[in-house]
């Protein structure tokens, strides 16, 4: 029995592996009619990748019994998120799939996102240019300079600019409010905003400076990404046959995260403003906040 039990999970693993293999390198097999059909979508494919997402109900605030807004952290070297980060080598186009920090990126340059603000608050909007500005820095050889003084323009070969890229992102931030809507007797969820994390720019590929702490580059009012990410797909992982999109991934909280401050009387500050130096205490509180917001629901029901 033990024997049968082995070839089996074998051929399990050997069947499983072939049918992902497949799915992903002969794109269009299934419904080819001729061999130049191969690898071309079907007009049902087409329909389907131009469809758009889901859109969210219209909430009355009459109908809002509470509400608390939450801005959480989503640490993308924690496994789980591994589908927010990876793939990391933006160089290479021939995957059908690009990072999240990689699409959010393009559509702003594309201009399919224009919601992209300096904080959470959404008070300062960001052009494209002072963008471009967050990402990159630019080295210029002491020789460069020299030329310069002497009157040389173009110093192209002495100037080394060096982008955040998709491998620099170590983080996201969301802001989001948690509300129960009294019509429907729910807890939901809605998602404001999100923010890529990295390093500041000055500091990535430097030996001479020691900075580890991560900064939001911008954020981008996330109703207004939506399009742009229902139609970007994460990284085909495992046994899936198919893979949601990134806007999926982030209404449904596919991802894992704490929570670094929630609004309040005290100016929205964060945990670590007002538990200092324990990261224990502050996971802590945390833990309580999100405990208060799951508590309340089943507490609405009981009363």
């Amino acid at each position: 029995m033990k024997k049968y039990k082995v070839v089996n999970a074998f051929l399990f693993l050997f069947f499983g592996t072939t049918i992902v293999t497949f799915s992903q390198s002969s794109f269009g097999l299934l419904n080819a009619k001729k061999v130049s059909d191969i690898g071309k979508k079907s007009d049902e494919r087409v329909r389907l990748d131009q469809d758009k997402p889901l859109p969210y109900e219209y909430v009355d605030e009459r109908d809002i019994l509470w509400s608390k807004v939450v801005w959480e952290t989503i640490d993308l070297y924690q496994k789980p998120n591994f589908k927010l980060y990876y793939p990391v080598n933006d160089e290479d186009t021939s995957g059908t799939s690009k990072s999240l920090y990689a699409n959010l990126l393009a559509s702003i340059r594309e201009g399919d996102i224009t919601e992209v603000y300096e904080d959470s608050q959404f008070i300062n909007k960001l052009p494209i240019s002072e963008i471009e500005k967050k990402l990159v820095r630019i080295d210029t050889a002491s020789y460069g300079y020299d030329l310069l003084n002497e009157g040389e323009t173009n110093i192209d070969e002495y100037i080394d600019k060096n982008y955040i890229k998709s491998q620099d992102i170590q983080a996201y931030q969301v802001k989001g409010i948690w509300y129960f809507n009294k019509l429907t007797g729910q807890m939901n969820y809605r998602l404001l905003a999100i923010a890529p994390m990295a390093p500041d720019v000055q500091t990535i590929g430097r030996d001479d400076i020691e900075d580890d702490a991560i900064y939001p580059l911008f954020w981008i009012f996330y109703p207004d990404a939506r399009n742009a990410l229902h139609k970007a797909k994460p990284i085909k992982t495992g046994f899936v046959a198919h893979v949601e999109s990134y806007d999926y991934v982030l209404n449904t909280r596919n991802f894992l995260s704490v929570i670094t401050r929630e609004e309040n009387m005290f100016g929205n500050r964060s945990i670590n403003e007002y538990v200092r130096g324990n990261s224990l205490f502050q996971l802590r509180e945390a833990e309580k906040i999100k405990n208060d917001i799951r508590d309340l629901e089943s507490d609405m029901w009981t009363y």
